[in-house]
């Protein structure tokens, strides 16, 4: 769906493996996919954005990926610091609807910060 949206697209395995993928590549976005094996979302949300990390982006906007979208749970993606959610199943309406809100602010925000 993502690439038929247009955008380039890096898909891992686990929290480990976007961890890794952060360090090297400069992103955009990640959708993070809340459950994992090895290392889920939330766990690799908290080490992305932790002050010792050495992604490229710690601020970079984290996009929940859950099929849980009860309002505890926005709760906890919100307070691990993820942006935003989209709930599975995903329809190709709604994932451009996301991107299109995130697409703009990315943008907004690389046009504020240059001189």
């Amino acid at each position: 769906m993502l690439i038929s949206l247009g955008f380039e697209v890096d898909a891992v395995d686990n929290g480990m493996e976007a961890i890794k993928a952060l360090e090297t590549e400069p992103y955009d976005l990640v959708l993070m996919d809340i459950q994992m094996p090895e290392m889920n979302g939330l766990e690799a949300t908290k080490i992305i954005q932790s002050p010792e990390s050495k992604v490229l982006n710690r601020d970079i906007p984290i996009i929940a990926l859950t099929a849980y979208a009860m309002k505890n749970d926005r709760e906890k993606f919100f307070e691990a610091g993820m942006v935003d959610y989209i709930s599975k199943p995903i329809s190709l309406k709604s994932l451009r609807e996301l991107l299109d809100k995130w697409n703009n602010i990315i943008l907004t925000s690389r046009e504020s910060t240059q001189y």
